[in-house]
């Protein structure tokens, strides 16, 4: 009757200890994935971001310096509306275009149009991404730090 007790409880021990040890190893491992496919949806979105503006600055000879202002031409683009998918990812929506998925922060547009060259810098508040530079060089105009 004891050595039964005893198996019982050390079954449970086992079990228990088994438990604890997969949930050790799986539940970081789960956070680590989560945080890199929030990097990836975070700079997909950039992405779009740089595809609007760099359409936006054909047809108009400037960075819009607002995402209002981004968000209204794509909406007026006739184009853009009816073939969102050539253009952009798979998750675009013009309505979340200026917040970062990682926490629901504004993404940081500066726009440089005192030089020759217009720049514009588009940065990440949670983390250190960004795409192109407020220096006057046309190297890292649409370039992307994680490029």
């Amino acid at each position: 009757m004891i050595n039964t007790i005893i198996r019982v409880a050390l079954f449970l021990v086992i079990v228990g200890l088994s438990y604890f040890l997969y949930t050790s190893i799986t539940e970081p491992w789960e956070a680590e994935e989560q945080k890199k496919e929030l990097t990836r949806l975070t700079r997909e979105r950039m992405i779009d971001i740089r595809t609007a503006m760099t359409r936006f600055e054909a047809e108009r000879d400037s960075f819009p310096r607002l995402f209002a202002s981004l968000e209204s031409y794509l909406r007026e683009d006739s184009i853009v509306v009816a073939n969102p998918d050539t253009f952009f990812s798979p998750s675009f929506q013009i309505d979340s275009l200026g917040y970062s998925p990682r926490t629901g922060a504004a993404f940081v547009l500066q726009v440089n149009d005192t030089s020759r060259v217009d720049m514009y810098l588009l940065q990440d508040p949670d983390s250190d991404d960004y795409i192109g530079s407020l220096q006057p060089d046309p190297t890292k105009l649409n370039a992307a730090s994680w490029e």
